[in-house]
């Protein structure tokens, strides 16, 4: 199961083009909404998670935390004490997390990115503190993997796909969504 954290001001590409990848991978996913069950997007669109973080402790059918970008949903992220624990509790069981554009800044601050590679919005960069930064459109170092921005979301999905279910899942996906890509 993969659990995917919305809060207000997310980047909703960031958000919806990976859970549709996901999807389409048939990869159970929750969302879950920080202090709201219909957070809205940084664009002003309302989206319903499937439920809220009252209460919220990451179950042991967890295999990745995702975070969306945006602001000022990275900051609602970053601020969030239920984001902190789940993501404690992801990397002591060493499960897969994700973050894209602002939001690797989040896994940076909360111990995640310690001398691991990782890529996040250009104008970011700064904030990462422990991680290692790169240009590139999405990195995977070991469990944890990281996207620049909205315009790499859907490659951001493929890989999340390819991690959790395999390349071949993967390239059906991708060919689902563009048959000549």
């Amino acid at each position: 199961m993969v659990y995917l954290f919305l809060a207000d001001g997310f980047e909703i590409t960031e958000a919806m083009a990976p859970l549709d990848m996901l999807k389409r991978a048939k990869v159970e996913v929750t969302t879950v909404g920080i202090g709201s069950r219909s957070p809205r997007s940084s664009a002003g669109v309302q989206v319903i998670a499937d439920r809220t973080d009252a209460d919220f402790v990451l179950p042991e059918d967890a295999e990745m935390v995702v975070l969306p970008g945006g602001m000022p949903g990275t900051t609602h992220l970053m601020a969030s004490p239920v984001v902190r624990e789940v993501l404690a509790e992801a990397k002591r069981r060493n499960l897969f997390v994700a973050a894209i554009c602002a939001a690797p800044w989040v896994l940076d601050a909360n111990g995640l990115l310690d001398k691991r590679r990782a890529t996040m919005y250009p104008t970011m960069q700064t904030e990462m503190e422990h991680g290692v930064y790169t240009e590139e459109p999405v990195v995977v170092d070991g469990k944890v993997i990281t996207g620049r921005a909205a315009g790499c979301a859907v490659l951001f999905g493929l890989t999340l796909v390819t991690e959790l279910k395999g390349r071949e899942v993967a390239a059906a996906v991708k060919h689902s969504i563009y048959p000549n890509w």
